[in-house]
């Protein structure tokens, strides 16, 4: 069995212990928490009952590399870089849920996140952890950074098309709603019943921190810098991410050549779904899942594309892509625990 640690008790932890709960492979020893020390996971998580009774603990690197061969930090950012510095040098692996090792370049890292990274050198050794882009580079590294929820949706809609060269890598719009858990466990006045509840808004309008995340992936793709309007939006349902891209087709590209490449892309991968024509996803489609739905239209007349991808922002988004990854990692089936379809109605 594969020991496992996991640090921090938010809605990802609580997503990653229902998924590895179902892993053969795997079997957790630690779960960590900076405000639940000495209750048990399932007191904090009663859905868990039974299955996850273990005793919360205190984050102590010194202790945890004794314990886990792979570790899944689920921490807020700026938190996760001495952690994993020191795990790693236990020799444990880690996956890591926030921001600390998303970003290469670390001028970009303090503008956004308004600290220094402590440790630029792990930047270089760091993989992104879309497994769709970056599957053997996963298999080879010590440290996964697990993309953000939004820039999961943003990126598996736009990167074959920019790959491809297929659209123009300017005019690049990326429209997101986001259900609440996207906003994390901690208590917050803009996700209170009362404010959230029959309401609809934009916020994080063109300051949002996954802009230069999703810049960065696309940029990689298209070969050249790409820079896109991102606003993201909170909409009144506990998870889930609806995304709509819209770009520009290139001089001389038919619109058919979009779906072929979205589908030649996607050919044979086990977690994105390309949908049929005039068919496009919901979130109550992909709940609870580690799947990506995504649907295709293309204005001939004005060259318009516009591409539609729902995810679940707690599991393809953060703890099933993090468990993707943690079976690349170690050799596993990619797939093994994340299987099950979305749960609908």
């Amino acid at each position: 069995m594969i020991k496992v640690v996991i640090i921090g008790d938010g809605y990802a932890a609580a997503d990653l212990v229902r998924i590895l709960y179902g892993h053969e492979k795997v079997q957790i020893v630690s779960v960590t928490s900076a405000d639940n020390v000495g209750r048990r996971f399932s007191e904090v998580y009663p859905s868990l009952t039974g299955m996850a009774d273990i005793t919360l603990q205190e984050t102590d690197p010194s202790q945890l590399k004794k314990q886990g061969d792979v570790a899944f930090l689920a921490l807020p950012h700026g938190l996760s870089v001495p952690v994993v510095a020191e795990l790693i040098e236990g020799g444990v692996r880690c996956v890591d849920f926030g921001a600390d090792f998303r970003l290469r370049d670390v001028n970009i890292y303090k503008q956004h996140y308004l600290l220094d990274h402590e440790r630029p050198d792990l930047l270089q050794e760091a993989v992104y952890g879309l497994p769709e882009l970056y599957r053997e580079q996963i298999r080879n590294t010590r440290i996964v950074a697990n993309p953000g929820c939004y820039p999961t949706g943003a990126s598996l809609s736009l990167v074959p098309l920019l790959q491809n060269g297929l659209i123009s890598t300017s005019g690049i719009i990326v429209d997101s709603k986001s259900g609440v858990s996207g906003a994390g466990k901690g208590l917050s006045q803009t996700t209170h019943f009362c404010h959230v509840n029959e309401n609809f808004k934009a916020y994080g309008v063109g300051t949002h921190r996954h802009a230069p995340e999703i810049e960065q992936d696309l940029s990689v793709a298209a070969g050249k810098q790409v820079n896109i309007t991102f606003t993201p939006h909170l909409v009144p349902m506990n998870r889930g991410i609806l995304t709509t891209a819209y770009g520009e087709l290139r001089k001389g590209v038919k619109p058919h050549e979009i779906r072929e490449a979205m589908e030649d892309f996607y050919q044979g991968e086990r977690f994105v779904k390309v949908l049929p024509h005039g068919v496009y996803p919901e979130t109550k489609w992909v709940y609870g899942s580690n799947y990506a739905h995504i649907g295709i239209y293309v204005n001939p007349d004005n060259g318009r594309v516009i591409i539609i991808s729902a995810i679940d922002n707690l599991t393809k988004g953060a703890a099933g892509q993090a468990v993707q990854n943690f079976n690349l990692m170690l050799g596993l089936d990619e797939g093994m625990a994340l299987q099950s379809p979305g749960l609908y109605p």
